[in-house]
This record gives C-alpha cells, structure tokens and sequence, in this order.
C-alpha cells in the first residue's frame, strides 16, 4: 500500500508540475458562499504550494479576500477517449497574498514558465497570491484514487534554499552532460545548450532550445544531501542517454 501511495503521489506530482493550468474554486461573496470556478494559470514554487497572478478586478480574487478557502482541480484526458478514466489532481487550502520573502522566488518562477505574464506588471491590479496545500486528492484513473501525504504538498522551506545558485553553477560548469542525457531521457531532445535554470523539492527546470522542461526526480528532497543524492542517481540511470 505504501509504494502504491508513493508512485500515485509521484504521478499526482508529474502532473502537477507539467500540466500549470485548472480551474480555481473559491467561495462566493456575491451568492451566498456557492462554489464558484474559473480557468487560471499557476506555478509550483520550489515546494509544492501554488503561485497565481490575480486581477484585484477579479471576481475570484474578490472571492479569496472574502474566504481564503479555495481549491484547484488539474486534469489531463487520456488517448482513450474514456474521459472518466483520466487523471484528476485536487488541491484544497488556503489562498493569500505571497509573502515579501518569498516575491522575488515567485516573480522568478511565474515570469521564467510564463514570460507573457510580465506585461501583467505594467497594469497596477494585478498581484501575486499563494495557494498553500491543506489535503490533496489524486485520481489516476479507475481504482487509483486516494488522498495523499499531505506533508510533502505542505508550505515548507527546504534546507537547500540558500543554496541554489551554487548548485545550478555547479551543474552548469561542471556537469553539463547530466542535464543533456536527462533532458533526452525525459523529453526526447537533444541539446547540448540546454542550461539548468532553477530547482525545486522535485528536480529541476532546464531551459533549452525546445523551451523550459521539468526532470523530476523520484521523490522529493528536502535537505542538500538529498538532492545531490538524487542527481548523481539520475546520472547514472541515464548514463545512456548523454548526448
């Protein structure tokens, strides 16, 4: 049951990561506390919380400044046509303003997945807000259901955090081939100027020819250890695939 629940939270998270849109559920103050659903674009920060650029003039953002209590729902239909047999993630929590220490790492990320977003900057209404994750749903399809660990989708600073720059410097100076072969590995192209632009608890964003693609580790990593620990595994998994 644990390593079932364990490759559904790392397909919950695959998708998560690489799907980066769904529909926001938030509490309705101009009908009576009502549901109410709109289609946004978000962003995973470096752990699992959500990042979203919301118009003040927004009725859903009216609707979280009323009641924090939102959810997202991301979905992929499958080849099968069976839409019932899809994947399905649900995201319940909180919904607020993103923190001052953690703007300039959201700006980053929003603007690096979705460079469209910085013209959002020039109208005055617009402002960062933070999903932070209370319980998770994960649907994989027919008998693939289960609410999943909520402390790995938990707003939670890893210990590697004021280490990132050293560690993409690294990788970049030193160590190029291991984001070539897992850039193949996991997304099929090949480009040996692909770069590593930024990390989170999952792996690692490289910006290459073909745009920004997630690698996503195993599991996630919270401590320095963990996640050089993960690399080197990575490394030579896809020794086979270096370019």
């Amino acid at each position: 049951m644990k390593k079932s629940l364990a490759k559904m939270d790392y397909n919950a998270t695959k998708l998560y990561r690489n799907r980066l849109h769904g529909i926001l559920s938030t509490v309705s103050k101009e009908h009576n506390d009502y549901p109410f659903g709109s289609f946004v674009t978000y962003v995973p920060s470096k752990c699992r919380t959500a990042y979203l650029y919301l118009s003040d003039l927004a009725e859903h953002t009216e609707n979280l400044h009323y009641n924090s209590k939102s959810s997202i729902t991301i979905s992929k239909p499958n080849n099968s046509g069976d839409i019932q047999n899809s994947e399905r993630l649900t995201l319940v929590g909180d919904l607020g303003a993103v923190i001052e220490e953690d703007l300039a790492d959201c700006k980053m990320r929003f603007h690096s997945i979705f460079p469209e977003s910085k013209k959002y900057s020039e109208m005055h209404d617009f402002k960062f807000y933070e999903l932070r994750i209370k319980h998770v749903r994960w649907i994989g399809g027919f008998g693939k259901i289960a609410w999943l660990d909520k402390e790995n989708w938990s707003y939670k600073t890893p210990d590697w955090h004021g280490g990132e720059s050293k560690i993409i410097d690294h990788m970049n100076e030193d160590h190029g081939n291991t984001i070539f072969s897992a850039l193949h590995a996991q997304h099929g192209i090949k480009d040996k100027s692909a770069r590593m632009a930024f990390i989170s608890i999952d792996g690692y964003y490289i910006d290459s020819k073909k745009g920004l693609h997630f690698i996503q580790f195993s599991e996630p990593c919270f401590t320095m250890k963990k996640f050089k620990d993960m690399l080197i595994d990575l490394a030579k998994e896809y020794r086979s695939f270096e370019l």
